[in-house]
């Protein structure tokens, strides 16, 4: 059984194993004729506390999300230029699994590729594991690039 990847999600932190996931996908879109959508997930965060200001929330969700298009404009002229064709999404939920493995299941996903710090232990455990949280959610197969 041969397995056709028309669109491939790579989610994007802006970290250098996302770039590379996304390079990776590049490669795999070209030999499928596939279609490659980057997705971020930005949560804006409140402390819940009366005392804090929201504009301040508000400030940051706002250049986070200006700096990932920057980002995604960026990688729009890579796809371009392999002759990919290429969507961009950013998303605003906090929790990053949930924002892609629900972006995944909407838009009816082939394949996601996606960076992985690959932390064990104690460090995986207190930070916890977006891959992971996708794997466990998604029934699409799933790319994990180190």
């Amino acid at each position: 059984m041969v397995m056709l990847f028309r669109n491939i999600m790579v989610p994007y932190d802006g970290s250098k194993l996302a770039r590379h996931a996304f390079k990776v996908a590049l490669e795999m879109a070209g030999t499928h004729r596939s279609k490659i959508t980057v997705v971020t997930c930005i949560g804006k965060y409140y402390s819940g506390s009366w005392y804090v200001d929201s504009r301040i929330a508000d400030q940051d969700f706002k250049r986070q999300y200006k700096a990932a298009k920057a980002e995604h404009l960026e990688l729009e002229k890579m796809a371009e230029e392999s002759g990919i064709q290429f969507g961009s999404k950013i998303i605003q939920e906090s929790k990053t699994a949930k924002g892609l493995s629900d972006y995944a299941k909407e838009q009816k996903i082939d394949l996601i590729a996606m960076g992985s710090h690959g932390r064990t232990g104690w460090s995986k455990m207190i930070l916890g594991s977006v891959a992971s949280g996708v794997l466990q959610t998604v029934k699409c197969p799933v790319l994990i690039v180190r």
